[in-house]
């Protein structure tokens, strides 16, 4: 019997990265038609398992971002096919569910949570903790089943497959250095060479970080990279006065690390200029972003659906806007957004309450 040959497959993973930079995976569990395994990946080289993950074979797996980043790490590929049981429940209703709410909804069933903060690099793994680990894949295939069998009814199916397709496309690009500045709030606010700056150096940390496999945070914090933004030193001398920095930021080859990424920073590309209509039509945009958001809240109840798939309020703005790439004028969004939005947008409808106070959307007369 090959893997390969299974229609599907249900993969999930347990790991460690509290003081690591990278997964440090303990176990990988994998379910069939007609089996089950457990396997230790810290005797065994694991690049042979990219055969399984780059077939036609579909990887169902439960809230499946950090797993993925397992496998890029294990194998160096992702699976081809993805279903993520978490995002396709959100297309019947369930709001970003635990994988043990699943189990409660669909299959009357209650997961033990014992075991989910043991510590799965130990050996041997007690049979509690196999247990454990054994329930989280045992019945997920029965799962997808079901929620493939809903999401046919519903004529959903393709939204969720668009969705997943989604989480790996962007799961495949989240640790690009370049955009590493975006994760620190307060770096978000800076102007001019700071933000240069502060490009320069959460670039470097992330780089550093996955070189040294230690997280981004515990190198250097991220006041010590907005501090050091900010104030730009030039010396060693300088870089100890700086809030954030510490004895272990002063030693040789951190501190040349530090004062080299400040360096680099005068050599970096400029950012896309942001669209100068954003700011000029910011309140201009209000009324029609106050109009689309309480119809996309009336279509998540209507077609009963987690509001959060349908979009964020920046996502509303870009299509208020007539951005060409706004998410809500393509795919399945745009089925149950698009037209609708259009109409309200272009004066042709209006909204209204309806008897059960809903909203309904109506077309304008005159």
């Amino acid at each position: 019997m090959t893997l390969c040959a299974q229609e599907r497959v249900a993969i999930d993973t347990e790991f460690h990265r509290e003081r690591t930079y990278f997964p440090q995976t303990g176990l990988i569990q994998i379910a069939w038609s007609d089996g089950l395994a457990l396997v230790d990946p810290l005797p065994l080289d694991l690049q042979g398992f990219s055969s399984l993950l780059d077939s036609e074979v579909i990887i169902v797996m439960h809230a499946a971002g950090q797993d993925l980043e397992v496998f890029d790490r294990l194998c160096a590929t992702m699976p081809r096919h993805l279903f993520d049981t978490q995002v396709a429940a959100g297309f019947i209703g369930m709001s970003t569910p635990s994988l043990s709410a699943l189990h409660e909804r669909e299959l009357g069933i209650e997961l033990a949570k014992g075991d989910r903060l043991t510590d799965w690099l130990a050996r041997p793994l007690s049979d509690s903790q196999c247990n454990y680990a054994v329930a989280d894949v045992l019945y997920l295939l029965e799962i997808y089943d079901r929620l493939i069998a809903q999401l046919t009814e519903l004529g959903r199916l393709t939204w969720a497959q668009d969705e997943c397709d989604l989480l790996l496309e962007r799961e495949r690009g989240r640790r690009n250095p370049d955009d590493s500045w975006k994760r620190i709030k307060e770096a978000r606010h800076l102007k001019g060479s700071a933000r240069n700056n502060a490009r320069s150096l959460a670039a470097w940390r992330e780089s550093e970080a996955a070189r040294q496999d230690v997280p981004v945070r515990r190198l250097l914090p991220d006041l010590a990279v907005v501090s050091i933004a900010q104030q730009a030193p030039k010396n060693i001398d300088a870089l100890r006065k700086i809030r954030g920095v510490d004895g272990r930021h002063t030693k040789a080859a951190m501190a040349e690390g530090i004062l080299r990424a400040l360096e680099d920073a005068a050599n970096l590309p400029p950012l896309p200029k942001p669209d100068r209509r954003k700011k000029e039509d910011s309140r201009d945009l209000r009324a029609g972003v106050t109009l689309v958001s309480a119809w996309v809240s009336q279509a998540a109840r209507q077609f009963d659906l987690d509001p959060t798939l349908l979009g964020t309020r920046a996502d509303i703005e870009a299509l208020v806007r007539g951005e060409d790439d706004a998410r809500m004028r393509t795919g399945w969004r745009h089925e149950i957004i698009g037209g609708p939005v259009a109409d309200l947008l272009a004066g042709k409808a209006a909204l209204s309450f309806d008897k059960d106070g809903g909203l309904l959307l109506e077309e304008r007369k005159g």
